[in-house]
């Protein structure tokens, strides 16, 4: 089992820039493919990017690609978002997620473990 809490969101200004951090517990955490999600009120929780185990594969949804970068240290147990050139559109409420079965996966129901959040407010 793993537990996952991310921290780093903030209000920030439009064209700013914020690094998420999502710590997990546990030794396996090298094993799990990690993806991070959103959801704004009001709107369904979103795919924002996903991470293989080892790092070497990537992807982002096209609303954030180009502006986002997802990364993870596996000594550390800690998996990255980096946020460049924000928007409004952007605020949400971020989550990581873990998962051991599909290094590729996208959607939110393939993800077994979830932290509890932290919150991004982009202001125009």
């Amino acid at each position: 089992q793993v537990q996952l809490v991310e921290s780093g969101g903030g209000l920030v200004q439009a064209g700013d820039s914020l690094r998420l951090s999502c710590a997990a517990s546990g030794r396996t955490f090298s094993s799990y493919a990690m993806g991070w999600f959103r959801q704004a009120p009001g709107k369904e929780r979103e795919f924002v990017s996903r991470i293989s185990w080892n790092g070497r594969s990537t992807y982002y949804a096209d609303s954030v690609k180009g502006r986002f970068t997802i990364s993870r240290d596996n000594a550390k147990n800690t998996v990255y978002l980096q946020m460049n050139s924000l928007k409004p559109e952007d605020t949400a409420t971020y989550y990581c997620a873990a998962n051991a079965r599909d290094p590729y996966a996208l959607r939110s129901r393939e993800y077994d473990y979830w932290g509890q959040g932290t919150q991004v407010t982009v202001s125009s």
